[in-house]
């Protein structure tokens, strides 16, 4: 069916001339209804036509879309396919967490592109100016949307598309790998059984033929990588010697370099021919890649691809592999999740992957159906061969797996607590009723209703729902009038902001309870976040542990306010974040180091939330101190200079060496001596400039004495004066140690009443202190000393 036909103004959007017959069987629910449509398709069928359909109509009507892709990498692809769009006068807005939001760009785009995670982020915080267009959405596409059954992500896009549905009730339009229930999907969205449609292996492109092999297991876990891949080259060599191609996948970024690397002697060794080392332009090509390694590589028909590469790498490797310039190519699974890369045979070399924050995990069974599915080359290949290597002791498992597909189940009672206390802290849940309600609009109560063996909840939905209920109460996270009417506590509503597991929140709201009562180390603030519930899965491999110790050194004690027993995973994550703050790793550390930087700086800023709420400025700075200090590797000293705009690790390390350690030297030094300091003139001023726009602390001790007699007293004033920016700011004044007064505010000018008594000692020390609970800058401390005369 031509496109020009179907949609006459958008066939320049489309890639292809005419729909093929998977595309053409949706058209009339898409283009003549408005009903909720579920599409369960192969791999390579098309599907991604169909959410460009969907897409289309919406904003044919003036309407905007969003588009939820299962990654963050296939966001950045999506913003790239379809400039298409842009060239027809239409806005598509890319929303990730690591760009800085435009909110009016997002509010004026016709296409938004998020993550699961980033709509539940934005849908969380609907009713704030800045997130406030997500509710403006008129037609949500979810591409796999089988991701429901994912591990922990799989709860993330259910309550979302629950949440969406509640705010703005937009129309969906799911689209699926092959899945063996979708009636329960198209129930739960509501789609009609002429708007659902199960495509079936014939409707793939290509047919394919899978298949389990197995290995001969040995005890040496590196020495089994390479029997794999030995036996990986084994079932790929064929089609190599026929000019296909072969697409392996493997667990972990640095395994598709190392396999990479041993199939280049191995192809060699068998004289197997690839490889364009005598085509000159692919030569040129070639030594413009930012990795050296893959440079080489790729010149021997080899490629490996994972997330860690640059963009324009990736987009390089992916155009060759297309091309038929590389033979062989070893990736991570992100190429499975939308990627339109097959290849004439897919191998799945490593079944069981390490993940950082749970050790050694199986390789999700939605991820193993996805690699299989890249197999056979639409318009190349006669038959996709895909095969998976695992031991023979789980060879059945995915037998059984090939054989009958995998039916999609909700994992919404793993954190059923944490997803209804975000409910009640956006304040959609009012009372149980509004629970029982929330339940219903869930994957979760379809599921339970269609299986109700493998699900607690089935029949008896107010009981699931009242008990998770009374354990938010009874946690503190959410209040319950007489009348069942249910609120956030302050820890609730913290939770729900900062995603975190409740028993990590409950834990923090104590350690900043304690903190009230005895100062906060920095090594309490990381103890705290090591411990959290989010590292309880983390391992330390045999050989990481001497690494540990020696940078915990032997003592490594727990907090020194609440007892915390690190387990041999956690200890790895507090060396790792100790080790960070000085910016040296040891290399033992250093492959599960990014992720877990990345897990801690998130709970480190939710840390110095609770501290603020519970604890007040002091504490607050503290941890953000430590937060920067993890994130950029400067000693303590220095790290005020990172609340500079402009000034990393890299700079504040020079500036520090050159004694300019806090944003007030940096101002009285001036472009000149910044310059002298080793900035050029353009960065020297710039850093002045941002410098100088950062509080800077003037105490007054109006009418304080320099002494006072045994048994008299007076009334004296301090005043903080703020001569820069402003910035919240808490202040305390303590005698002796003991604290007098405190006050939080946004800081211009504040003046607090101090009392002089002279009591039972020689003098009286009095200390103002100034934090910033959300700058990096050492408190500001001056004192002031008042004899005591008899």
């Amino acid at each position: 069916m031509p496109v020009a036909d179907v949609l006459p103004d958008f066939a320049d959007a489309f890639p292809f001339d005419r729909f093929n017959a998977m595309q053409a069987e949706t058209l009339p629910a898409l283009l003549e209804t408005e009903d909720n449509v579920v599409v369960s398709a192969p791999t390579a069928s098309g599907k991604t036509a169909v959410a460009e359909v969907a897409i289309s109509k919406t904003i044919e009507s003036g309407g905007t879309a969003l588009f939820l892709a299962p990654l963050r990498a296939l966001t950045n692809e999506k913003e790239s396919e379809w400039e298409r769009f842009e060239e027809l006068g239409y806005s598509v807005y890319v929303v990730t967490g690591e760009r800085d939001l435009n909110p009016r760009r997002a509010e004026r785009a016709d296409v938004l592109v998020m993550t699961p995670e980033k709509a539940d982020s934005a849908t969380r915080k609907h009713d704030s100016r800045r997130y406030g267009f997500v509710t403006d959405v008129d037609c949500v596409v979810i591409d796999e949307v089988h991701l429901l059954d994912a591990d922990r992500r799989g709860s993330v896009l259910e309550v979302t598309i629950s949440r969406l549905r509640r705010l703005c009730a937009p129309r969906i339009v799911a689209l699926s790998a092959t899945m063996t229930n979708i009636e329960d999907v198209a129930e739960w969205l509501e789609a009609p059984a002429d708007a659902t449609f199960a495509f079936g292996d014939e409707y793939r492109p290509v047919p394919l033929n899978a298949d389990v092999k197995t290995y001969s297991h040995g005890d040496n876990a590196f020495a089994d990588k390479y029997r794999r891949l030995y036996r990986a080259l084994d079932l790929a060599e064929p089609h190599l010697r026929e000019d296909g191609q072969a697409l392996v996948f493997v667990s972990s970024r640095q395994d598709t370099v190392q396999a990479a690397k041993k199939t280049r002697d191995e192809l060699t060794e068998r004289d197997i021919p690839v490889g364009a080392r005598g085509d000159y332009d692919f030569h040129n090509d070639a030594s413009d890649l930012n990795n050296n390694t893959l440079r080489q590589s790729v010149l021997d028909g080899v490629g490996f691809h994972h997330a860690g590469l640059s963009r324009e790498d990736k987009n390089r490797v992916e155009q060759w592999f297309r091309e038929g310039k590389l033979a062989i190519l070893f990736s991570t699974s992100t190429l499975a999740w939308g990627v339109n890369l097959p290849a004439r045979c897919v191998v799945i070399r490593d079944t069981k992957l390490h993940d950082p924050l749970e050790g050694e995990v199986d390789m999700s069974p939605l991820d193993v159906l996805q690699m299989l599915g890249r197999a056979g080359r639409p318009g190349y290949d006669d038959q996709g061969y895909a095969w998976v290597i695992a031991d023979r002791s789980d060879a059945d498992k995915y037998r059984r797996l090939l054989r009958d597909g995998k039916e999609i189940e909700s994992r919404l009672a793993e954190s059923l607590d944490a997803h209804l206390n975000a409910e009640i802290a956006m304040g959609t849940i009012r009372d149980l009723d509004d629970v029982l309600d929330w339940l219903e609009t869930t994957f979760y109560y379809v599921r339970a209703q269609a299986a109700p063996d493998r699900y607690e909840a089935a029949g008896s939905l107010r009981e699931q729902a009242s008990s998770a209920l009374r354990g938010l109460v009874d946690r503190g996270f959410v209040e319950m009038d007489d009348d069942l009417r249910v609120s956030a506590t302050p820890l609730g509503r913290l939770a729900s902001r900062f995603y975190l597991r409740l028993d990590t929140a409950r834990h923090f709201a104590d350690l900043a309870a304690a903190a009230s009562e005895q100062d906060l180390s920095e090594r309490d603030a990381l103890t705290a976040v090591a411990g959290a519930g989010e590292f309880d899965s983390v391992s330390a491999r045999t050989d990481e542990r001497d690494a540990v110790q020696a940078v915990l050194g032997e003592a490594s004690e727990p907090t020194t306010i609440l007892d915390v027993d690190l387990d041999a995973g956690q200890r790895k994550v507090l060396a790792i974040l100790e080790a960070s703050m000085q910016g040296t790793t040891p290399a033992e550390l250093q492959s599960d180091a990014w992720v877990i930087r990345q897990n801690a700086n998130r709970l480190l800023a939710a840390l110095r939330a609770f501290l603020d709420e519970f604890d007040g400025s002091r504490g607050a700075n503290l941890a953000r101190r430590v937060e920067a200090r993890v994130e950029h590797g400067i000693g303590a000293d220095a790290v005020g200079l990172t609340a500079i705009d402009g000034v990393g690790s890299g700079r504040a390390s020079k500036l520090a060496t050159e004694g300019l350690a806090t944003p007030a030297d940096v101002v009285s030094a001036g472009v000149d001596g910044l310059v002298e300091a080793g900035l050029s003139d353009g960065v020297a001023e710039r850093v002045r400039d941002s410098a100088a726009e950062l509080p800077a602390i003037d105490v007054e001790w109006a009418g304080f004495p320099d002494s006072i007699p045994h048994g008299e007293n007076e009334m004296c004033e301090v005043t903080v004066h703020n001569s820069a920016g402003g910035a919240r700011a808490g202040v305390r004044v303590t005698v002796n140690g003991v604290e007098m007064t405190t006050s939080e505010a946004y800081l211009g000018e504040e003046t607090l009443p101090v009392g002089v008594f002279g009591g039972d000692t020689e003098a009286l020390e009095f200390a103002v202190e100034v934090a910033f609970p959300e700058l990096p800058i050492k408190p500001v401390v001056e004192t002031r000393t008042v004899e005591v005369g008899y």
